[in-house]
């Protein structure tokens, strides 16, 4: 089975602007299309409470016909348009929505941040990590729902084996990032955030990415907007994962970023795996 997850950082802009970057994230989305995976997880998706309009859906299947869709959006009393998560999944596949609520602090619960499909042999959860933030005003916050995502997770892996990825906001080791000597402090690399990132794997499962490579230098999913030169410099960050029960990491086929060519932000990754299915 292929496997694709992306931080879109907004559906509505990425399917509907004529913007520059828009017409770089269509590339991006034709691109994807080609793969013809059997399902794609993406974040950010900062649509309304209510979800994809009919156009949104429309114009999705003109990138990947033949799919199912499920969304969760951010709802009151959490911002609007803000995080969001989104899976399709090819028609004949069968899923059950799994209906979470971590007990996360904030409105982290209420922001779309996790969605969960419950398939025949695996659990599939996709994820937008809750950011630190500037001056890491939400760290405390974060590391709270760092431990619940590894409670729950780790429950779900208690029944059948979990494809768990998405963006998990943290680069795990030094190696993940260009400039680590200069980042500890920053949100995504924090002794804490990495720290609980440690505690999820141990928990039972494998970053895909590492156990296909181990320790690469120069491989990101992530290069800053605000630095024009972030992409051109390579100077990024992992911080996307396809992490796997422990129990299934032998049968990781492939797991590797899929270039976005000049489009900065987040690159899509990829997985593939013989579930036996």
């Amino acid at each position: 089975m292929t496997f694709i997850s992306w931080n879109i950082d907004s559906i509505n802009a990425a399917l509907t602007s004529s913007s520059d970057r828009a017409k770089l994230s269509q590339e991006v989305l034709k691109k994807l299309g080609g793969y013809n995976a059997d399902i794609i997880a993406i974040q950010e998706t900062k649509l309304p409470a209510e979800g994809p309009s009919d156009k949104h859906l429309e114009l999705l299947t003109g990138y990947f016909p033949g799919y199912k869709v499920e969304w969760l959006s951010s709802v009151p009393p959490a911002k609007k348009g803000y995080a969001g998560t989104m899976i399709l999944y090819k028609e004949g596949m069968t899923a059950r929505r799994e209906v979470v609520r971590l007990g996360a602090p904030d409105t982290m619960d209420d922001e779309g941040r996790l969605l969960v499909l419950d398939f025949d042999n695996f659990y599939f959860a996709n994820v937008y990590t809750p950011n630190s933030g500037d001056g890491l005003k939400r760290l405390s916050d974060r590391q709270k729902w760092d431990q619940l995502y590894a409670d729950y997770l780790s429950a779900l892996d208690a029944k059948k084996p979990v494809i768990a990825c998405g963006d998990f906001n943290v680069a795990h080791k030094e190696i993940d990032l260009a400039n680590p000597a200069s980042n500890h402090f920053s949100a995504g690399f924090t002794d804490e955030e990495r720290e609980g990132f440690t505690k999820l794997l141990a928990r039972g499962f494998t970053d895909s990415f590492r156990y296909v490579h181990g320790d690469v230098k120069d491989i990101y999913s992530w290069w800053g907007q605000r630095i024009k030169t972030s992409k051109i410099n390579n100077s990024g960050w992992r911080i996307d994962y396809f992490l796997v029960s422990d129990r299934i990491k032998e049968q990781v086929k492939k797991s590797e970023m899929i270039d976005s060519g000049p489009r900065q932000d987040h690159t899509p990754i990829l997985l593939e795996i013989d579930l036996g299915l």
